[in-house]
Parts: C-alpha cells; structure tokens; sequence
C-alpha cells in the first residue's frame, strides 16, 4: 500500500540526540518510507537536552493546552515541532516541563534512573495519542521505537480501542538492545490505569523492569521487528513464541525496503 499512513513513534531521534542504533534507524526509515509514497507522522519526547535553537524548535499552539492526569496531578501537554530540511519530514514533540525539562534524558547526572520515568512514560504515550486525535490523522501503521513507547501498544489496544481514528491501526513494535538495569516506580501498574486498561493486561507489571514492559508490548502488539543484532536471548524467544508476524533484523542497506513490505503484509 503505497499510500498507507505510517506512525512513527520514538524515544530518540538523531540529530535531536546522540547517534544510537534506534536514533539512526528512527531517523531513516521514516524518510526512506515517505519517498516509497507512503504518508508519515513522527514523534519523540522533547527531552531537555535538545537544544531548541539550534534545532528551531516551535511550539504549536493549535495542538497544546490540553491537560493530563497522572497519579492525581495535572500535567499541561505542550507540542512542539521542527523540520528535517533535507529529508522534507516534520518531528513533533511532546513536552511538558515537569517531566522533560532536566538536561537528561533518562538518568540524572550521576546515572541513576529518575523516579518519575513512569509517568513521563505514561504522559509521553498519552500526549501522542491525543495529538494524533486532535490532528485528526488516520494512521494505518503504528510503529513504536524503544522501550519508553512500550505504552502505546497496550493504551491502543484497550483504552483508545473503540476510537475510530485508530481502531483499524495496525501496531509494529521493534526491539532492541536497549536494556535499563533499574525498575519502574512500584505503583507504576496504579498510575497507568485508564479505562479499558484491565488488571490482568498489566499483571506482569508486578515487576516493572526491562523484560516485563517487552513482554507487555508484545502481547498487545500485531507484529514485531528485530531492530538490532543483539537482542537479549529471552526477549527473541519470548517474542518468537507468540506466533506473531515477525521480521528479523535487516541490514542497513535494505532495512527500508523491508519494512516497508512487512508494513504491507500486516495491512492485507
């Protein structure tokens, strides 16, 4: 389908970040898939670190204002975008300044994970999906890059699922050797809730590590990439054993192509 829409959702990007096997690939595949003629939207969070000068960053004002609900505080979503000049594509990104303001992204200055990752997670996968509403954009692949998008899979699947602009969207969820030694906030499975979302979706999320938020997302996901050569065993095996579409790690020279196809497979 060479018009279908493709959502594009990332914890990283490059330039906007440091070069990384999922910034690299966050980068150019939305771009290689848009000049195969398909239509695309990305986002990632507008981590405190980026530099919006340089990047000339903006808010969009038609798109913020709206107010999340997290563990019983409101959360003001901001949007903001910026144009990748040489590839013709557009990075939306969501912000907030009580979650991505510090100059981090994950861990604070002397490596240890911030105790609110949880919610920033939580508030990073809402603000996509309501953005994307309130952009009345129909997406017919959603492809979710890196474990801090392991939420999307589960809020489409339960939450947004009778919401017509994503009911037929199909979701692509890549894996890769990104893996966090710490666990998530213990009242995570709590502050996560929304209605659709029930307890036995979540279960796993007793112990809210690396492991249980891939095997989370790929329960709820309906196909699976293997976006690196380094997969952590486990996790291969755990996603090989659900007899989901699956595409194995492409090289950098084809990679495109490829997903493209398996985008076009999972719409038959």
């Amino acid at each position: 389908m060479s018009n279908a829409k493709v959502l594009f959702i990332s914890q990283e990007i490059t330039p906007y970040l440091p070069e990384t096997e999922i910034s690299n690939i966050s980068r150019y595949l939305p771009q290689g898939i848009q000049e195969l003629g398909k239509e695309i939207r990305t986002f990632m969070p507008r981590f405190g670190k980026i530099n919006e000068r340089r990047h000339q960053l903006h808010e969009v004002i038609r798109l913020s204002g709206m107010n999340l609900i997290i563990n019983d505080a409101d959360h003001p979503l901001i949007i903001k975008v910026a144009s990748l000049q040489q590839a013709r594509m557009q990075v939306y990104f969501i912000d907030n300044e009580d979650y991505f303001h510090r100059k981090a992204v994950f861990t604070d200055e002397n490596g240890e994970f911030f105790k609110d990752n949880d919610e920033r997670m939580i508030f990073f996968a809402r603000g996509v999906l309501e953005t994307v509403k309130k952009l009345r954009w129909t997406p017919d692949i959603i492809h979710c890059h890196g474990w801090f998008t392991s939420l999307i899979p589960l809020y489409l699947k339960k939450a947004f699922k009778e919401d017509p602009l994503f009911q037929d969207s199909k979701i692509v969820y890549s894996l890769y050797d990104n893996d966090f030694n710490s666990t998530l906030d213990p009242k995570f499975r709590e502050k996560l809730h929304l209605d659709g979302v029930e307890q036995q979706d979540v279960e796993m999320l007793d112990k809210p590590d690396f492991f249980n938020l891939s095997k989370m997302a790929l329960n709820q996901c309906d196909g699976i990439i293997i976006g690196t050569k380094n997969l952590e065993p486990k996790i291969y095996e755990y996603a090989k054993s659900l007899n989901k579409p699956l595409l194995e790690n492409q090289p950098e020279e084809t990679f495109v192509n490829e997903y493209s196809n398996f985008y076009d497979e999972l719409l038959k």
